[in-house]
């Protein structure tokens, strides 16, 4: 079948390069044999476009089909990915999100700068399906949320590939290993690159030296043929990663700083060879090798950077172990991977080893190192009933755990994936940073081109080597670098100490908020709430009572339920319980209809005063009081300090609680907060909020509970505490993986500072590149001051940055500062 008759068999318009319908606006087209075919989107005007320029068009005058055409269930060309489409292997990498979605965590290799992230994620945006993805250039790790049902996940690791990134599900182990190999690799090529440097410059110094006379026609042939010989290495292996990247830029239709980076690379030492060959011409070959190794140089300094900053992130990942021994009911012990345990095992932790999943301690009393997760340094002491952590350190005694969450459930796990999906969007001032490197590549092609024409007609001789002192001296390195290693750094700083934030903009909103609005329950308090005294009405069966509140407390995740567990009978077991978020809880135990909460919804129709000002709450049967608990709650060591901190720096301090208005009203003057609500529903904890932004103020909410879900949700900047609900997590821009409050000043300090340095990395790049760019195009920086320029100004951003990884809050005292601080 003809190409004509094989495009008349599809359904016009059709595009020409994979069959698909073309929109009736669509702009991408591809000239052949000149004959404009329409195609349908980007891709594959890339591809097409790739297929005739590469001199491969007799692809489409011969060929006698379509390529398959992808659908919801298959993708073309992914025949190599299907593998990854079975459901039993996808269990393992791929989990439930929002709405249908689910999301993955893709290693990724090839990635070496911001222009790699914009790229991949345009390209993986673009996907039907696709509902967002993001690239973690700390990890080379890339989040990818998507529709199962529309888009098959092997036709996005079958994408990733066609851009040139090779990807694969997201492994501890097998990942460090690949980050490995690529850091010998980079390491070996900078190691070519310096020593192919010195010896060039070597030969290089007698030219310099030898003044108006020159040397020898012998020796400077000798030399030069030295030079060329010593810097092809430098060239053809070092150099390899920018001429890979620009070739993968330019077949996308993108510019990266790959792109003017090969140029100079590339011309120059074409240039200087052809001078070589012919015996005429300069040479400047150690500028070529120079610029190569501060190039490497300089990336190698950053990608350390990152992986020290985000050093965190990986260590989380392999907090876990990779073994536990499991025991059985008769005692014996069976060593077995981490992975196969399942909630409802028991596990033996000996002391040195680490607990391999989340559970509560059966039999033993020690002290774990909960540090890798919390930040604090100090071991905490666990007993019998006492929950415990996967990957905390069992330090003095042998424990045995009774499983409760394994595998990706354990918490652990769960603090990986949202670390990915802080990165699920890039902050504002990183997608504004992004665009605008991307345009400032163009600018300077534009420019390096005008100076080349202007230098034509001045000096030919000089046109060359002045245009690539102006390729050189502007490459956008800094500017590019100058966010995402703040960010980074950032990020670093916040998880050392103890502050996980789950959203990128959170970082951008520390340094903005004007207002704190604070929980009572588990936020200001520690959480450790006890039943202080019971007080029957009607002459009631105190213990009995109480056992009927705790079947109620059993169906709930509150603090206030860990009050009741020392009061459950096995046989009484409440059913059909609903939890009224900032009200209680109501069943049916035996038969009859109890609620246990405020007065007002325990007995809505004779609802009794208090006993006192203290905490209470109200047992009623079918609206009839029984009985009257009163609970206790500690306050937090640091609530006043932080509270005297947070308004020392100007933000407004307010508390919301759902408590009654004695026990609010009594916190609330002990802490100095002028601003505070009693009674509050999780609808007025909203309607308050909402009153509050419409004023202009950013805020903060800090909370625990399920019932500050809604307000966490629509706050501008939401903090869990370290023992929130998951669903309190799951809705938080940031989560506290410590107890201590002081952790949110010294988060909104460390995203003060972080603005700061990515200002100052801003303004250094700007004012470099303006200062810069007029001295080459005059003609007045040689090449290799260029590349010492160029190289300079991007270490200087990166230190900058690094600057944060070292960096202490004001706020902490030695108590609160990590040893490694």
């Amino acid at each position: 079948m003809t190409t004509t008759a094989l495009s008349s068999s599809v359904a016009a318009p059709a595009c020409y390069h994979c069959g698909s319908r073309v929109p009736g606006d669509a702009p991408w087209t591809i000239t052949l044999d000149d004959v404009v075919h329409p195609l349908c989107c980007p891709g594959c005007e890339a591809v097409a476009h790739a297929i005739v320029d590469g001199g491969l068009a007799s692809y489409y005058r011969f060929r006698t089909e379509l390529p398959e055409r992808p659908d919801d269930h298959q993708a073309a060309r992914a025949e190599t990915w299907a593998v990854f489409d079975d459901p039993g292997l996808q269990s393992r990498f791929v989990h439930p999100g929002e709405g249908g979605r689910v999301h993955a965590t893709l290693a990724v290799d090839g990635i070496t700068c911001a222009a790699c992230a914009w790229l991949i994620e345009h390209r993986l945006n673009a996907l039907d399906g696709v509902a967002a993805s993001a690239v973690n250039l700390s990890h080379h790790r890339v989040r990818v949320d998507w529709n199962p049902e529309r888009l098959a996940f092997s036709r996005i690791l079958a994408e990733m590939a066609a851009i040139g990134y090779q990807a694969q599900p997201y492994e501890p182990d097998a990942a460090q290993s690949r980050l490995r190999r690529r850091e010998r690799m980079n390491v070996r090529r900078l190691i070519v690159a310096a020593v192919g440097m010195m010896q060039v410059m070597m030969f290089s110094i007698p030219f310099y030296v030898a003044g108006q006379d020159g040397l020898d026609a012998d020796f400077d042939a000798l030399f030069h043929w030295l030079a060329f010989a010593l810097t092809t290495p430098v060239v053809l292996f070092s150099a390899q990663p920018f001429f890979a990247g620009a070739w993968r830029d330019l077949r996308m239709r993108t510019l990266g700083m790959d792109v003017p980076v090969s140029l100079a690379i590339g011309s120059a030492y074409l240039a200087s060879a052809w001078a070589v060959i012919l015996g005429e011409g300069d040479v400047y070959f150690d500028s070529v090798a120079m610029f190569t190794f501060f190039l490497l140089f300089g990336r190698y300094v950053e990608v350390r950077a990152r992986r020290r900053s985000g050093r965190a992130g990986n260590a989380l990942a392999d907090a876990l172990p990779l073994s536990a021994i499991r025991l059985a009911a008769d005692g014996t012990e069976r060593i077995l991977p981490a992975s196969e345990l399942t909630t409802g095992d028991r596990v033996l932790v000996r002391p040195g080893h680490g607990v391999p999943a989340d559970g509560v301690i059966e039999n033993g009393e020690s002290s774990l190192d909960e540090s890798m997760l919390t930040g604090e340094t100090l071991p905490v002491t666990r007993r019998t009933g006492d929950p415990v952590t996967g990957g905390s350190q069992n330090i003095e005694s042998p424990l045995t755990v009774r499983v409760t969450r394994a595998g990706q459930d354990a918490r652990a796990a769960r603090l990986v994936d949202l670390t990915d999906r802080a990165f699920a969007s890039r902050p504002r001032i990183a997608r504004v940073t992004a665009r605008l490197a991307h345009h400032f590549v163009l600018q300077v092609l534009l420019i390096a081109a005008a100076v080349a024409l202007a230098w034509w007609f001045i000096e030919p001789s000089r046109a060359f080597w002045v245009t690539l002192s102006v390729l050189v001296v502007t490459c956008p390195c800094a500017l590019a670098l100058a966010t995402p290693t703040a960010v980074t750094a950032g990020h670093g700083q916040l998880h050392r100490r103890g502050v996980l934030l789950t959203r990128a903009d959170a970082l951008e909103t520390l340094a903005q908020l004007d207002r704190v609005i604070f929980d009572k329950t588990g936020t200001l308090t520690a959480g450790e709430i006890s039943l202080e005294r019971i007080q029957p009405l009607q002459d009631g069966d105190p213990d009995r009572l109480a056992a009927v509140a705790a079947a109620l407390e059993a169906h709930s995740e509150h603090p206030i339920a860990r009050a009741f567990r020392p009061h459950r009978r096995g046989g009484l077991r409440a059913e059909d319980v609903i939890s009224r978020p900032g009200q209680g809880l109501e069943g049916r135990l035996d038969g009859h209809s109890w609620r246990l909460g405020t007065p007002e919804f325990a007995a809505p129709e004779a609802a009794p005063a208090p006993p006192d000002d203290g905490h209470w709450l109200l047992l009623a049967e079918a609206g009839e009081p029984r009985a009257w608990f009163a609970l206790r709650d500690r306050l937090r060591d640091d609530a006043e300090t932080t509270i005297a901190a947070l308004r020392a720096r100007g933000l407004a301090v307010e508390l919301l609680s759902g408590d009654t208005e004695g026990a609010t009203r009594s916190l609330a003057e002990r802490l100095g907060i002028e601003e505070w609500r009693a009674k509050a529903s999780p609808e007025d904890k909203l309607a308050r909020l909402r009153a509050v932004q419409s004023t202009g103020q950013r805020v903060a909410m800090v909370g625990d509970g399920i019932n500050d879900v809604p307000v966490l949700a629509g706050a501008d900047l939401a903090i869990a505490m370290n023992g929130a609900t998951d669903l309190a997590r799951t809705r938080a821009d940031a989560v506290l993986l410590g107890p201590r409050l002081m952790r949110i000043v010294e988060a909104i300090e460390i995203g003060l500072a972080t603005r700061r340095i990515i200002r100052q990395n801003l303004g250094w790049a700007l004012v470099y590149n303006l200062a810069a760019l007029p001295l080459a195009a005059m003609g007045w920086v040689p090449p290799w001051l260029a590349a010492l320029g160029m190289s300079a100004s991007s270490l200087v951003v990166v230190a900058n940055a690094l600057r944060l990884a070292r960096w202490t809050p004001a706020t902490a005292t030695p108590a609160t500062r990590p040893e490694h601080a």
